[in-house]
C-alpha cells in the first residue's frame, strides 16, 4: 500500500512549514517619511520667530555680540566733550557726511559703527545718527562696552 497525498480544492497561502509566501513589495512605507516631516516642520515653526529677533542693547553696557563683518566698518565716535571723530580723525559736524562718503567710496550700504561716550548726552548721540541716515546709510550700529562677568 502505497500512501497518496491528498489533494484538497484549495490553495493554501503559506509555503513549507508554516512560513507565510509573500512577494516583493513595490510600495514604500509613507508613514515614517510623513513623520518625521511633521516633526522637522514644527521644529522649523517654533526656531523661526527666534530667529528674527533683535540684538539686545543696554547702553553703553550690553550682553550683544560681535557683528561678523567682511568689510571693515567706519567708526564715528563722540568722547565726553562731544568732539565728533571719524576714523580717529577730529572732525566738525558739518564735514561728517563728505567725510562719511570719502571713507566708504560713496557706499551707502557700508556698515556704520558709532561710539559715544555714556557722558554724551542722548539728544547729541541722536544727532549724530540722523545726519548719518540722511546721508543715506542705513547700517548704523551702536557700539557698547560688553558686561563684566
Amino acid at each position: 500500500m502505497a500512501i497518496t497525498p491528498v489533494a484538497s480544492g484549495r490553495k493554501s497561502g503559506r509555503g513549507r512549514r508554516g512560513v507565510p509566501r509573500y512577494g516583493a513589495m513595490a510600495d514604500i512605507n509613507m508613514t515614517p517619511f510623513i513623520d518625521v516631516m511633521l516633526v522637522l516642520l514644527i521644529i522649523f515653526m517654533v526656531a523661526a520667530p527666534l530667529l528674527t529677533t533683535g540684538v539686545t542693547v543696554d547702553l553703553p553696557r550690553a550682553s550683544a555680540t560681535a557683528l561678523n563683518v567682511d568689510r571693515k566698518p567706519i567708526a564715528v565716535s563722540l568722547n565726553e566733550q562731544g568732539q565728533l571723530y571719524v576714523m580717529d580723525e577730529p572732525i566738525a559736524d558739518a564735514d561728517l557726511v563728505a567725510k562719511l562718503q570719502a571713507a566708504s567710496q560713496s557706499d551707502v550700504d557700508q556698515r556704520i559703527y558709532l561710539r559715544a561716550s555714556k557722558a554724551v548726552p542722548y539728544g547729541r548721540v541722536a544727532e549724530i545718527m540722523a545726519a548719518v541716515t540722511t546721508a543715506g546709510y542705513k547700517k548704523v550700529a551702536l557700539v557698547t562696552e560688553p558686561i563684566k562677568q
